[in-house]
């Protein structure tokens, strides 16, 4: 299976992202039985260091992934989210839009 990225991705160091899998149960885990999903990452995703995404992941437009995540579901476009199972903790507003760092000025 693929991963399809868009424009403008951002991915730190030690990033794994994962497009096979195998099933729980033991019987068909035995005859090497095995999965694929595509992972799709859309545009303008920034994606921390250490982080897993698993098979079958679409992480939306403009979203921010947290360092050490394990992304196991769909994250949806404009929104932070982070941990372990990884979940959404915020979405990506206005005022983050026009924010600027000290020393960004142009």
């Amino acid at each position: 299976m693929d991963i399809r990225m868009g424009d403008g991705v951002m991915i730190a160091p030690s990033v794994t992202l994962t497009t096979t899998g195998h099933p729980v149960r033991p019987a068909p885990r035995v005859d090497f039985g095995r999965y694929s999903e595509p992972i799709v990452i859309e545009d303008k995703v920034w994606i921390g260091g250490n982080v897993v995404v698993l098979p079958g992941v679409r992480i939306g437009y403009g979203s921010v992934i947290g360092a050490g995540s394990v992304v196991s579901r769909s994250i949806a476009a404009m929104t932070v989210a982070l941990g372990t199972p990884c979940r959404v903790v915020r979405h990506i507003t206005d005022e983050d839009l026009t924010t600027r760092t000290a020393g960004s000025e142009m």
